[in-house]
């Protein structure tokens, strides 16, 4: 029987928040950032297993949220690298070989719904390679070095791509191997599949789904879970 694993990225060190401590293990309406995204993989019943990818020197504390997120399936904590694309291509070798896809989620973005996770799936099992996305609100400009307005980007053909990503398992791995060999460094995991020349199908995402990344994203995420029970 064909397997769904979830990849969820834990590895950065959120700088940009000026946090102690990496802005996944950070309170956030009573739990960790992190047991959020766990909770809600753990359980989504069209997963089979969690690779749990943190920083050198996190992985008990790792263990520990996955014991206490109560997952009934495997759920392996693997060290990442120096860079977020180094740390995902660690988790993926520790994917099992009958993995058919995998779910690549950034565990900085706690409020994923369990309907997000399905609409991905059901996207990639058709195509390969999905990402979710928003469309933008606000017009785009793009500038030059001089901070002078080189042209305006057509908005109705532009979307925000959030994650999880959702992939076939030996094409992501293939991507990644190809990027390590080339040292091409890219900002999401589709990349790495687009660089390959192949197609990557987009799925509306959410907009409760952003990333925290400053001070604003954790208060307005726990407002958000608060306003929803504490989920």
């Amino acid at each position: 029987m064909d397997k769904t694993y979830a990849l969820l990225a834990a590895a950065g060190t959120g700088s940009r928040l000026g946090a102690e401590i990496p802005k996944q293990y950070l309170p956030l309406a009573g739990k960790p950032v992190l047991s959020y995204s766990l909770s809600v993989f753990g359980h989504h019943p069209e997963i089979d297993g969690l690779i749990v990818v943190v920083g050198a020197g996190w992985e008990k504390k790792g263990r520990r949220l996955v014991e206490q997120a109560r997952i009934n399936k495997p759920a392996v904590v693997v060290t990442g690298g120096a860079e977020r694309q180094e740390s995902v291509y660690r988790g993926l070798l520790a994917v099992p070989e009958q993995a058919q896809l995998v779910l690549i989620h950034d565990a900085a973005r706690p409020l994923v719904t369990e309907a997000l996770i399905s609409r991905v799936i059901k996207a990639a099992r058709r195509t390969g390679a999905v990402v979710p996305g928003v469309p933008l609100k606000d017009t785009i400009k793009q500038i030059d070095e001089d901070c002078l307005v080189a042209k305006s980007l057509p908005r109705d053909r532009l979307v925000a791509v959030q994650t999880p990503q959702a992939f076939r398992h030996r094409l992501i791995l293939k991507a990644h191997a190809k990027a390590a060999v080339d040292q091409f460094r890219a900002t999401d995991d589709a990349m790495l599949v687009e660089q390959l020349g192949l197609p990557v199908e987009t799925v509306l995402g959410d907009e409760c789904n952003f990333k925290i990344t400053t001070g604003l994203d954790l208060e307005l995420a726990r407002l958000l879970l608060i306003g929803d029970g504490n989920r």
